[in-house]
């Protein structure tokens, strides 16, 4: 990159490349649930919400009222904001450095994974990414003087930064910190244009305070106590290496050296710079041996990067020419298989695929087949037939697909897990008793893989006390059951509660102890375990291979031991529960075939259970 101007070709070259990879995945990549979430949001405007203040809301409403329906209009703006992203870290280097910097200071911003595939989901982190961006722009600017223009600016990025999500407070924190540490920073802060724009700023987080005044801080709780233990536990240590894998190795190092070296430059700014990115990346370590590990947060730390993004060529500019060469090669790298991930979530074939492993995309995966069932369903359902979820993932996917952002929703352990009960109270869909779907047929949509396994039976005992009986269901396996659902119609109604000393009929219930998953077969296959559906009970167990029955088990054999595990099970074979089959399958073709089962209920249903990978052999 020695040759005059081609920094800047270079950049311009990967920026367009990078913005029309970013559209075309971000025009087939399903939605994923929380972006459904705040799509329903939208159609709910409002200053604040239960998980994070209303611009995202708003944002992918403007979308849509400017790009009409579909995935594409709610990721629109998102897309927009994070095209121009980069050309502000080329500002911010080039008033800091020079212009060879600069544009190379904009090559790792496009090729930083976390960084550089802002915009193909609707998400609040793009709006902090600008937030951010607009902030440090405006300090450094007036550290060397201050003007009306960039304290509006400032202003500005600190408004924006509030109205997005509760963690942009720790992007003012460390900025805070890293402006009392500088001189001039200090001065900075006695200026009055300085000061208004601070004010203009914390009044924007006036919005999200008012709603949590009103809703008992409700959304404070969950994010600062609910979703935390705040006990010390080891898995903070695991941050550096996330952050390393995401960040690219190299990179993350080079960012790392950035900030080190830098944090006594003569420059102010780019001292500034350097601390208020290493006191947000430091924050967020130190938080993570105290903090929620369940949910995703790898994320968090991104500002602390986007601080530290003009100053990492000259960290590189000292390198061995290899060792730059690797750790631009590793960004691409990481940036690709980012944007390779998305695309293969978004084929429904290496989806299918994927399903036996632990990552496997359950956020992003099915809605639409989901949608066309219950639409199928509804088809057949008389007039008037109220369509319901079992939770928030469930009511919000289906609401986008369906265009209904009004479908209720049970109370479910999700809702609470994830911020989102509060406000489904507040716009009156969370149903909490029987009596608000009396009268009217019903159709429920529950997410059989939406909790943990030794908890899905205890799920159906709840449904059956608040709903009665529940109905034969009719089940959809999504990636071989990897995602699964149960559609439960009730077509004259809910029982009445004079009905509710029935036994709790529920789906039926399942489980493969041979083979297990993986394991190679070849010839005369045995398969054995358990199989019992509550109130009723099952007639006969089929063994499937690939959707086709290849056996009829032996349905009724001892197995003790699970009624003893799931002891409010009243199916009423227990203890013959048990089942054995053997099939032979010398036939099958060398390769990965999937091993099902078919349940058929003494009620008449029928269902087909989650299905299990297994090898077949080559032929001897």
């Amino acid at each position: 990159m020695r040759e005059r101007g081609i920094e800047r070709r270079t950049f311009i070259a990967l920026w367009s490349a990078i913005v029309l990879v970013r559209l075309l995945v971000a025009a087939r990549l399903p939605l994923f649930v929380d972006e459904a979430f705040y799509w329903q949001e939208s159609r709910h405007l409002a200053w604040a919400y239960s998980d994070l203040p209303g611009l995202t809301a708003w944002t992918i409403r403007l979308g849509g009222a400017l790009f009409g329906d579909g995935v594409l209009a709610a990721r629109a703006l998102f897309l927009v904001v994070s095209a121009a992203l980069p050309w502000l870290v080329v500002r911010i280097a080039m008033r800091e450095f020079d212009a060879r910097h600069a544009w190379l200071a904009g090559c790792a911003a496009l090729l930083l994974p976390l960084f550089g595939t802002l915009g193909v989901m609707a998400l609040p982190d793009v709006l902090l990414a600008l937030a951010t961006l607009l902030s440090l722009d405006a300090l450094t600017r007036m550290l060397r003087g201050v003007d009306h223009a960039h304290a509006a600016q400032l202003a500005l990025g600190l408004a924006i930064g509030a109205l997005s999500h509760y963690r942009f407070i720790a992007a003012i924190g460390a900025g805070f910190v890293a402006l009392l540490l500088v001189r001039e920073g200090r001065v900075l802060l006695r200026d009055p244009r300085v000061l208004v724009a601070i004010a203009f700023g914390a009044a924007a987080w006036i919005p999200l305070l008012a709603w949590n005044i009103e809703n008992a801080e409700a959304g404070l709780r969950f994010q600062l106590v609910d979703r935390h233990p705040w006990a010390l536990h080891p898995d903070g240590i695991s941050f550096l290496a996330i952050q390393a894998v995401l960040v690219t190795p190299l990179l993350f190092v080079a960012l790392l050296l950035a900030a080190w070296r830098c944090r006594r430059s003569d420059n102010p700014a780019v001292r500034l710079l350097a601390l208020s990115g290493a006191c947000v990346i430091a924050g967020f370590f130190v938080l993570g041996f105290f903090a929620d590990t369940e949910r995703v947060s790898f994320h968090w730390p991104l500002p602390g990067y986007l601080a530290l993004l003009p100053l990492l060529p000259a960290v590189l500019a000292g390198w061995p020419r290899a060792w730059r060469v690797a750790t631009w090669a590793l960004a691409g790298l990481g940036l690709v298989a980012v944007l390779g991930y998305y695309v293969a979530v978004s084929l429904p074939g290496i989806r299918a695929q994927s399903a036996a492993l632990k990552w496997y995309p359950s956020n992003f995966a099915g809605w639409d087949t989901l949608a066309d069932e219950v639409r199928t369903v509804r088809a057949t359902m008389p007039a008037g037939t109220r369509l319901v979820a079992d939770n928030f993932k469930i009511g919000a996917e289906l609401g986008f697909a369906l265009g209904d952002a009004d479908i209720p929703v049970l109370d479910h352990p999700l809702n609470r897990a994830h911020g989102r009960a509060p406000q489904l109270r507040l716009w009156g869909l969370e149903v909490a008793s029987r009596a608000q779907l009396a009268d009217a047929p019903v159709l429920l949509v529950v997410g059989a893989t939406d909790v943990p396994y030794r908890d899905l039976l205890a799920r159906y005992h709840a449904l059956c006390g608040r709903l009665g009986p529940l109905p034969p269901p009719r089940v959809l396996n999504i990636d071989h059951g990897r995602q699964r659902f149960v559609l439960l119609a009730w077509r004259e109604g809910l029982p009445r509660n004079d009905e509710d000393g029935q036994p709790c009929t529920a789906p039926a219930m399942a489980w493969i102890d041979v083979p297990l998953a993986g394991a190679r077969i070849d010839g005369p296959t045995e398969v054995t375990g358990w199989a019992f559906k509550d109130g009723v009970g099952l007639a006969r167990v089929d063994v499937l291979v690939d959707g086709k029955v290849v056996a009829e088990a032996e349905y009724g054999l001892p197995s003790p031991g699970t009624a003893a595990y799931w002891r409010i099970s009243n199916d009423p074979r227990h203890p013959g529960v048990g089942f054995r089959a053997t099939f032979d399958a010398s036939a099958l073709a060398p390769g990965r075939h999937w091993l099902g089962l078919r349940l058929h209920g003494r009620d008449g249903s029928r269902e087909d259970w989650s299905e299990t990978p297994l090898g077949a052999s080559p032929a001897r």
